[in-house]
């Protein structure tokens, strides 16, 4: 198998979809021999806008056992820091990333300064309510801060023959209709075969890294 890779998950959710994905990806990468940490940026929208949208219901359902009460389930610096690898998701926000998430990263200068987030594995997902609306536009916005903190940017590729079905070379992605359409099988096989990419690019690179 070889040597232990320390994964870092970290993701917003809005209506479970970004949620689900993070999750495939964990049990994946824990599969992939990794030690996995499973984080969701805290919330900005003040609780009365939250439940005006009955959707969020779905995502208190996925989350629940991030959102209840150790305060190491909420994403830290340090989750970053500890990592060899990241993996990020967010829902789109007109094609980019959510206000959570941005707010999560403008959090980060301290420890990009020091140059504690470079030479690491980075890699985005996201779920869009829109067929068209914000994919590749908020995978490359993720890849774009990645560079900036000196990062490894690996992205799936079509390196499987499943990514031919998803046809998302930059990340996972999920089309989910405005929250009413369910994390699929082709989307779970995307986010499968990203984990499992970066888990062992990740490995190789710490393999290389040990015999220097």
């Amino acid at each position: 198998m070889g040597a232990l890779v320390k994964v870092s998950i970290i993701y917003y959710s809005a209506t479970g979809h970004v949620a689900e994905i993070a999750r495939e990806m964990a049990e994946s990468a824990t599969k992939a021999g990794a030690d996995v940490r499973l984080r969701r940026v805290g919330e900005l929208a003040p609780q009365a806008a939250v439940e005006t949208r009955p959707e969020r219901a779905f995502d208190a359902e996925m989350t629940a056992d991030v959102r209840v009460a150790k305060a190491d389930d909420v994403a830290t610096a340090d989750d970053l820091i500890w990592a060899d690898a990241v993996l990020m998701g967010s829902p789109t926000r007109f094609g980019n990333v959510s206000a959570q998430l941005k707010h999560f990263l403008d959090t980060l200068g301290g420890a990009w300064q020091r140059g504690l987030l470079a030479d690491k594995v980075y890699s985005g997902f996201t779920s869009t309510g829109t067929l068209h609306g914000g994919h590749e536009s908020t995978l490359l916005a993720l890849a774009t801060t990645f560079h900036h903190f000196g990062g490894i940017v690996v992205a799936p590729g079509y390196t499987h023959p499943a990514k031919f079905t998803d046809g998302n070379p930059y990340g996972t992605s999920h089309h989910d209709a405005g929250g009413a359409q369910p994390v699929d099988d082709v989307t779970r096989a995307a986010a499968r075969i990203q984990a499992e990419r970066v888990v062992g690019v990740a490995r190789s690179i710490g393999a290389a890294r040990a015999a220097a």
